[in-house]
C-alpha cells in the first residue's frame, strides 16, 4: 500500500474511529453518522461515561442547618472526588471527539449531558427543521433516478447514502418502496 492510500485510510480513522480512536465531528453534514458512532465508541469504552449523559451533571453537597448545599472542596470525600472525576473524563471524552472549530462554539458548556443536548439542538434542531429534513429526504427519495454516465456502483452508494440518511432522520420507508426505487432507477443495460 502507497503513502497516499495510507494517509485517505489515517483521515478515515480519524472520521469514523476504530476501537481504539474516537469518531470526530468536522461538520455538520456528518452529525447524524458521528452520533451514532460516538455513541457506540463510548459505550464499549467506558459505559460510566455514557451514564453521565443519561444522568446529567451531579452536585456535590452536604447540609448544613437542615439546607443543602454545594461541599466544599476541601471537604471532599475519595467517592466526591471520583464522581466529579468520572464527570471530567466524561466532558473531556465527547469535547475531543469534536474539531477545533466546532469545539469552540461550545465551550461554555461544563457537563456531558448539557454539551451532549446543545450539540443535537443545533446539528438535528427543533421539530420543524426535523421535519423540513425529513420532507427533504423524502422528496429526495421520490426523484432519486439513474444518472447518465454514473457507474452502477456508485448508483447504490448514493442510494444506499440516502437511505441511512432517511433512517437516521426517522423517515420510514418499506422495503417494498426500496426494492422497487431501486428496480426503476437501474440502467436498461
Amino acid at each position: 500500500m502507497d503513502s497516499q492510500s495510507m494517509t485517505v485510510y489515517q483521515e478515515l480513522d480519524t472520521i469514523m474511529g476504530t476501537t481504539s480512536r474516537i469518531p470526530r465531528l468536522l461538520n455538520a453534514d456528518g452529525f447524524p453518522e458521528w452520533k451514532y458512532r460516538i455513541e457506540k465508541y463510548i459505550k464499549t469504552k467506558d459505559f460510566q461515561i455514557w451514564r453521565s449523559i443519561l444522568r446529567g451533571p451531579i452536585r456535590i453537597t452536604t447540609t448544613v442547618d437542615d439546607t443543602i448545599v454545594d461541599k466544599r472542596i476541601e471537604n471532599y470525600a475519595d467517592e466526591d472526588f471520583e464522581k466529579v472525576e468520572e464527570q471530567e473524563k466524561a466532558l473531556a471524552t465527547l469535547t475531543m471527539a469534536l474539531s477545533l472549530e466546532i469545539t469552540q462554539g461550545f465551550r461554555e458548556y461544563t457537563s456531558m449531558k448539557v454539551l451532549w443536548e446543545a450539540l443535537i439542538e443545533v446539528y438535528e434542531g427543533n421539530e420543524d427543521i426535523k421535519q423540513s429534513r425529513q420532507d427533504m429526504l423524502r422528496q429526495k427519495f421520490n426523484m432519486f433516478n439513474y444518472v447518465l454516465g454514473e457507474t452502477l456502483e456508485n448508483q447504490l452508494q448514493r442510494f444506499i447514502t440516502l437511505t441511512t440518511e432517511m433512517s437516521f432522520a426517522g423517515v420510514s420507508v418499506t422495503r417494498s418502496e426500496i426494492n422497487k426505487k431501486l428496480l426503476n432507477f437501474l440502467p436498461k443495460s
